[in-house]
Formats: structure tokens, sequence, C-alpha cells
């Protein structure tokens, strides 16, 4: 009787085995190629410097493949991503955004937002969403830092940032004193 369990068992062993392997195997990407990000965008999710560089952590994946495909492209260009996202393929540019989406969004450390939306933030809903937590195809704003979502919003303002077709315009039409106010209570949130 125990020979007659022993393929039975085997196959057990051997589907219980692959069971045990991530779906996503072919999606994943070594956790040491992705280190270098974590000079500039932290060791836990909090940028070294909020200013100058965003939160990856917990951020949209489709957003951030398309912001590495435009570094890789050509289509947005920086002195430090550029040549980062050139070294890697497409394929892997995909599964470093899949690495860092998968990652909880750091804690909040901003003060409590304002009690009201600032003037002009409505069409912003449009694409990031009711609470600014992002989704296809826009990424998340709330919690990022007002210098960065300052310098973000005058960049398609003032045409210096032009791989988003919408945006530009849409930065075009408010103030400087809106950009302002809206930077402030999305870094609130």
């Amino acid at each position: 009787m125990f020979k007659n369990l022993v393929p039975t068992i085997f196959g057990a062993v051997v589907i219980c085995a692959a069971a045990a392997v991530p779906t996503n195997a072919a999606d994943e990407i070594d956790a040491a190629r992705v280190q270098v990000c974590s000079a500039c965008h932290g060791q836990n999710g909090e940028p070294t410097n909020p200013a100058t560089f965003p939160i990856i952590w917990g951020q949209q994946a489709n957003y951030l493949y398309k912001e590495l495909h435009d570094y890789h492209s050509g289509d947005r260009n920086n002195p430090i991503m550029s040549p980062i996202a050139k070294g890697f393929s497409l394929e892997d540019l995909r599964k470093v955004a899949n690495y860092f989406a998968a990652k909880s969004w750091p804690p909040s450390h901003a003060a409590a937002a304002p009690t009201s939306a600032p003037d002009g933030i409505a069409v912003c809903k449009t694409c990031h969403q009711p609470n600014f937590e992002g989704g296809a195809p826009a990424p998340r704003l709330a919690g990022l830092s007002y210098e960065y979502l300052l310098a973000a919003m005058n960049g398609f303002a003032d045409d210096q940032r032009t791989n988003n077709l919408d945006m530009p315009t849409l930065m075009r039409a408010l103030t400087p004193s809106q950009r302002e106010a809206i930077a402030h209570y999305l870094s609130a949130l």
C-alpha cells in the first residue's frame, strides 16, 4: 500500500512546489539591480532630497514605466536618470516600475491639509483621482513635497517638461499663485 502512495505523494510535492513559485517570477527584477535608485529615492521610500527627488515607492506602475521609458528614449532628459534608464532594457524597466509600485508608500510627515481645496485643483482630479492617489494614467500626487510638485507644475507651464501632451496646457491655464496653492495642498495630503 505504501508503494502506491509514493507517486501520489511525489506528485503532491511537485504541485505544491510549483504553486510556491511566484506566478510573476518573470516580472521580477533582482533587488540588487535597483539598489542604485536608493541613492536619491531613499532606502525606505523617503527621498534623500524630497525637493528634488519624488517618492517612487508605491507610485503607479504605469506612470513609473512611462517616465523610465521617456528617460530611456530621450523624450525626457535628466543627467542622472537618463543614463541609468538607458542601462536597462525596456522589459527590465517594466520590472523596475513593478518592483517600486509593489512597495508601500512611505508614511506622511506632512502638516494637516487645508480645510478647503484651492482654486483650480478640480481639473487635477480627472486623472489623479479624487484623493490624488493616482491611477491609470496619472501618478499619485498626494504626499509629494511642495517643492517637487511646484517644480514639476512650473516645468510643464514653462515647457521645460514636455513628455505629457495635456499637462503644459493645464498648467499654463493656472496662475503661479494657484500652482503654489495646489502644491501646498497636495503636499499636505
